[in-house]
């Protein structure tokens, strides 16, 4: 894309109410309403790969612990965040950490377009919340066996990796697509039960690693945290 050109996955965009019952909307007001009493020291962001995470024994055992808000709708494309996040789900609240999960819904976008998108994100939260890191995670892998949409995710992941550092070290981007596709190009549904969400062994796979750097970053002094943004 060329630097005059919009890129369509950066332009927020509510959800259509198709269905008639104002569910997206009506979580969206719920997250907004949390903002006015939580005060989370990682808040994380996205579509139903953070929305389900709350479901499983993992979100209770590493991230209740660590004063943790989920804002994950199942569904939302990185336009629906940008527009979730500008509308109110960002006030009142001060988080320490945010972790940003979404693109793999963006089908009518290139993987470059979806970078794009998850960039504008990423800065948006560095814009409102300056001292706070912000982690990134990577698109997972998709489908049974190889196909066009697994290929796309893992471009978006490339692309992500490259242009985050524009953000400084206040962005990170971590790397949690490894080990689900086996040597024959599977996917098992023992890790993701409809090939696409995670089972808790999944989200075990993936947790681990995002934890551990979570406890590294809060437990940081506030020192070393100003010097880390220097």
């Amino acid at each position: 894309m060329s630097g005059d050109e919009v890129n369509p996955a950066a332009v927020p965009q509510p959800v259509e109410d198709v269905q008639g019952d104002g569910r997206w909307i009506s979580q969206h007001t719920r997250f907004v309403q949390e903002c006015k009493d939580a005060e989370p020291d990682v808040l994380f962001v996205g579509d139903s790969m953070v929305q389900l995470m709350q479901q499983f024994e993992v979100w209770r055992e590493l991230f209740s612990p660590l004063h943790a808000l989920s804002f994950g709708i199942g569904g939302d494309t990185t336009c629906n965040v940008l527009w979730r996040l500008q509308n109110g789900e960002l006030e009142n609240i001060r988080p320490k950490v945010v972790v940003l999960w979404v693109g793999t819904n963006n089908y009518q976008h290139t993987a470059e377009q979806v970078a794009g998108g998850i960039l504008a994100i990423a800065e948006l939260l560095r814009s409102r919340f300056p001292k706070a890191k912000i982690i990134v995670l990577s698109l997972l892998p998709r489908g049974e066996r190889p196909n066009p949409l697994r290929e796309k995710n893992a471009a978006v992941n490339g692309f992500v990796r490259s242009w985050l550092p524009r953000l400084g070290q206040q962005a990170q981007f971590l790397d949690v697509s490894k080990g689900f596709v086996h040597s024959d190009g599977t996917i098992i549904p023992q890790d993701m039960f409809d090939f696409l969400h995670l089972t808790l062994t999944g989200y075990r796979s993936i947790a681990k690693p995002l934890s551990d750097l979570l406890l590294q970053i809060l437990e940081e002094t506030p020192e070393e945290r100003r010097a880390s943004l220097v």
